[in-house]
């Protein structure tokens, strides 16, 4: 036995160590070592502020730093292609010839998204006749709910109540039921009967299928997930509820202010 070779001494350790004792070391170790990986993972999404899509089996340490980075990162310039341009069917608050479109994919049982849209409402705001905001749905495939309200949503902008009926929903994520979207939708003056049919045919289903799927193909990965486009078609990508600030911040730069 060569007692000045490390690895010996290892090894004789535990040889001699009961197997019930190595059992239970091996076991509390493993439990460490997923508690460490848990809390590395929830504050990147705390950080993140939004709802992701991504599956931590998917994530590799080069995906979680880059998660991590601050607010001013998340909205680096950028030109994509793939962006789907502002339509009459889009849902829009604003001036509609403003020069700058902010156009955000969102999901009405993302927590965040309900956090992003004050700031949204201070940007048109603060920034009158020089911003308008289209809002699209994505409906994340983890939240139960949120396809079911989406299409809600929409039977409410039939009436003319899409941006006030999404803004109750945010106010009250934990009661989403067909039997409360009803109640929202009577409570706001809406048609009682049309709603009702438009929400039980899910009538929009495949409407926001599609626009999940463009806004997947553009690049949106989790909500809220925004897009400022400049005078020049220039996209720059907005990941999660980021503050009034920082999104103030790359619109100074963008109107030369």
């Amino acid at each position: 036995m060569d007692l000045d070779n490390p690895s010996t001494q290892q090894t004789n350790i535990f040889d001699n160590m009961p197997a019930k004792q190595a059992f239970w070391i091996g076991f509390v170790t493993a439990i460490l070592s997923i508690g460490t990986l848990g809390f590395v993972v929830l504050g990147s999404c705390m950080l993140n502020g939004g709802c992701s899509i991504q599956n931590v089996e998917d994530q590799d340490d080069d995906v979680l730093a880059d998660e991590l980075v601050k607010d001013e990162a998340q909205v680096a310039p950028t030109i994509l292609a793939g962006v789907p341009t502002v339509t009459e069917s889009d849902h829009m608050l604003g001036d509609k010839n403003a020069p700058i479109t902010i156009i955000t994919y969102t999901d009405f049982q993302c927590p965040y998204c309900g956090r992003f849209n004050p700031t949204m409402e201070q940007v048109l705001e603060e920034y009158n006749g020089q911003v308008r905001w289209v809002q699209r749905d994505f409906p994340l495939s983890f939240h139960a709910n949120a396809k079911s309200a989406a299409n809600a949503a929409e039977c409410a902008g039939e009436q003319g109540k899409y941006w006030e009926y999404g803004d109750k929903l945010f106010e009250n994520q934990s009661s989403f039921s067909e039997d409360y979207y009803i109640e929202l939708a009577k409570g706001l003056g809406l048609n009682e009967k049309s709603f009702t049919e438009c929400v039980q045919s899910d009538k929009y289903a495949s409407a926001i299928e599609a626009e999940t799927q463009a806004g997947a193909a553009a690049g949106v990965s989790g909500t809220p997930g925004s897009f400022i486009i400049d005078q020049q078609g220039n996209a720059t990508p907005i990941k999660g509820a980021l503050p009034f600030e920082t999104i103030a911040g790359a619109l100074d730069g963008m109107l030369g202010k």
